[in-house]
């Protein structure tokens, strides 16, 4: 699995995931559990969406 989230991307997707995770467990709407998805994505690195697209948003190319 290579990585395919850069450095921004992946902070903004870990901010915009832990923001939805925590209004949900606060008794916000059932919806916002989606935010596990940004959460697990800039965790990891790797989105399967940007890697369908052929897209990167990393900063170092290998190859």
């Amino acid at each position: 699995m290579k990585l395919n989230v850069g450095g921004i991307d992946r902070i903004a997707r870990l901010g915009a995931g832990l923001g939805l995770v925590a209004w949900a467990a606060l008794g916000g709407p059932v919806w916002a559990w989606i935010g596990i998805v940004p959460l697990a994505t800039g965790a990891f690195g790797f989105c399967p969406a940007y890697r369908l697209l052929g897209f990167d948003s990393c900063a170092t190319k290998q190859g």
